[in-house]
């Protein structure tokens, strides 16, 4: 008898015993799963968070893209997909025209002094600012000729001032040029000064 009553004595022990084990082992659970939930709606509000401020970078990157003109544009197309540049960013731009008393001759690809002038202070600038940019040189000429010959005229007058910002220190492989001949015109071609004002040499500088 005091043996079937220890059995059955024990055995409600570990009926209880397993019971309460179970109750923890649900509590454990519970609060795991609770746990791991909260950590992953922290993680999803990060990412939300992340892309949010990548669409608004994203946002004001396509409206400052939109104030450029057409050739800026395009070099910054042309730096992305050349894997150029890590941002993409428009930084400023050189102008080198008739305007700022940069001489380009018709014909001709020649720097005058006041050119290398200016260069020369565009070179210690960028060195000065010790940033990451890339250039891009683009060669620009009147309608003065034909279409083929300004091509390659503009093709010469930018390479002029990548040539010569290598000597000032600026690496060959931070610069390109392009050459736009006669296609983009900043003013009409039927006057002499207008036409002065298409001779020159655009410096797009990205970063």
């Amino acid at each position: 008898m005091n043996q079937r009553r220890w059995i059955s004595t024990g055995g409600a022990l570990l009926l209880g015993i397993f019971t309460v084990t179970g109750c923890a082992s649900k509590k454990y659970v519970t609060e795991e799963v609770s746990k791991s939930s909260a950590a992953a709606e922290r993680r999803i509000s990060e990412v939300q968070s992340q892309v949010e401020a990548a669409q608004t970078r994203v946002r004001e990157h396509d409206a400052k893209l939109a104030e450029l003109d057409g050739t800026t544009r395009d070099a910054l197309d042309r730096a992305i997909a050349a894997g150029k540049l890590a941002e993409g960013k428009f930084v400023y731009s050189l102008v080198l025209s008739d305007e700022d008393a940069v001489k380009f001759r018709q014909g001709s690809a020649d720097l005058s002094n006041q050119a290398k002038g200016k260069l020369n202070e565009f070179a210690e600038k960028l060195k000065g600012e010790n940033r990451g940019v890339y250039l891009e040189i683009q060669g620009h000429t009147d309608s003065t000729g034909s279409e083929d010959i300004n091509y390659r005229l503009g093709e010469r007058r930018a390479e002029s001032v990548r040539r010569y910002l290598n000597k000032q220190g600026i690496a060959l492989n931070r610069m390109s040029t392009i050459s736009y001949g006669e296609e983009e015109p900043v003013t009409r071609n039927n006057t002499r000064t207008g036409r002065s004002q298409n001779r020159r040499v655009v410096v797009v500088v990205m970063g």
